[in-house]
């Protein structure tokens, strides 16, 4: 512009409405050759979903190919029969058919529409119709409704590990619940309502599948209030992932300990128990099941190096003697490297003095009288000189007790007792 024009209204008025237009037609183009980032990432997600359905579909196609091949072998062996003498049985003539069952997976299906029985052939039709409408819905991508679908059908036979691998085909879908805990879901739902719960491995893919999505609520319920099988394996899962997600842990080792109970794993069972500082439960539990052996038990205090437990496993119980030998336990704690814990056990036991010292080794059967001198030995060497004193004290005082021979590791402390 000129200096003139700079200054006049008009001509400032009419540059400025040139400047306008300009502008619009410069936004129109951007909008025509430029689109956000965005919406590459949405149509290539678009890209992914439409790919996986043409997948689905070729195996459709897949699956209609082998049902018309299959309808003409049975349309020909038929014609052959008929024209034939039918000097051969019928049943023959079935075996003749599933010859072709290999071909394809639903095996129970073809066998039952090859059964000399209307009712049968009618049921096998409506089950293949019902796996028909099953995969176009997952090829449309209506997968909450395809869940359902399977969740309800005749005879569960969309309830299998085959539904389970279309489901996790899909993969994740951005902003829509994940297909594969919708499938677990609708099958779980409805679980009281079939005869058998649902099988071990569906169950155990399930529970993977709700922790994987960090649903423990929906694993709290299905183990609580449906019908699964439980096997070691999912008991294990929980297990595992209560050690990884600390928050939660109570709660996974209580589910872990109800699936192990009903599996009549009761060591793990015991575990679990233990674990979540159930120590009296732990003791009613060993109590009520009593195929515990002392391996068993000196395992556990491994694992579970609780001082209130290990004191609870070496003294008497509800009148009942003790189920471990306090001796022998000390002795494995300072042999597998858990000596923190034996020394906190031996701290416990000096404080109650000499009695109670006395005590554990009178109504200790397991332990010989080598063990004890091992035991104040160890006393010895980590500082508990006076409890070391006590247990030698208390040998040398046993009826008929003079010396322990190097040779004879077969003394028992309570052998006086019995003569």
């Amino acid at each position: 512009m000129t200096l003139q024009e700079s200054v006049s209204l008009d001509a400032l008025t009419k540059y400025l409405k040139h400047l306008e237009d300009k502008y619009a037609e410069i936004k129109q183009v951007m909008l025509k050759k430029y689109v956000p980032v965005q919406r590459k990432a949405d149509l290539d997600e678009e890209m992914m979903v439409t790919l996986k359905r043409r997948d689905l579909a070729e195996n459709l196609n897949k699956e209609l190919q082998f049902r018309h091949q299959r309808l003409q072998i049975i349309s020909n062996a038929l014609t052959s029969w008929v024209k034939s003498d039918m000097s051969s049985s019928f049943q023959d003539f079935v075996e003749q058919i599933q010859k072709t069952k290999d071909l394809h997976g639903d095996q129970g299906i073809i066998e039952e529409l090859l059964e000399d029985d209307p009712g049968k052939a009618k049921e096998a039709e409506l089950l293949l119709s019902y796996i028909e409408r099953f995969n176009e819905l997952m090829l449309l991508g209506e997968y909450e409704k395809a869940a359902c679908f399977a969740a309800h059908s005749p005879r569960r036979i969309l309830q299998n590990i085959g539904t389970v691998n279309k489901f996790k085909a899909v993969g994740k879908i951005r902003g829509k619940p994940f297909p594969l805990l919708l499938f677990f879901e609708a099958i779980f739902s409805t679980s009281h309502a079939c005869r058998r719960p649902i099988d071990a491995e569906l169950t155990l893919e399930g529970i993977q599948c709700g922790l994987s999505e960090k649903r423990l609520d929906l694993v709290i319920n299905w183990v609580t209030q449906e019908r699964l099988t439980f096997s070691e394996e999912a008991g294990d899962v929980i297990y595992d992932y209560g050690e990884q997600d600390t928050y939660n842990k109570a709660k996974c080792l209580a589910l872990a300990q109800m699936i192990y109970t009903e599996c009549g794993l009761h060591k793990k069972a015991l575990l679990c128990l233990c674990k979540q500082g159930q120590i009296h439960g732990a003791m009613e539990y060993i109590q009520q099941f009593k195929d515990f052996t002392s391996d068993d038990l000196m395992d556990l205090i491994k694992l579970c190096p609780h001082t209130e437990l290990i004191q609870c496993l070496t003294r008497e119980w509800n009148g009942k003697p003790p189920s471990l030998s306090f001796g022998l336990a000390i002795l494995h704690l300072f042999s597998v490297d858990m000596k923190k814990v034996g020394i906190k056990l031996l701290q416990e036991i000096s404080k109650g003095g000499k009695g109670i010292v006395e005590h554990l080794m009178i109504n200790d059967p397991f332990c010989s009288l080598e063990n004890w001198q091992e035991v104040a030995n160890i006393c010895l060497q980590n500082g508990f000189d006076k409890l070391s004193r006590d247990i030698m004290s208390i040998l040398r005082s046993q009826a008929g007790v003079t010396e322990i021979s190097q040779e004879d590791d077969t003394v028992n402390l309570m052998e006086h007792v019995f003569w």
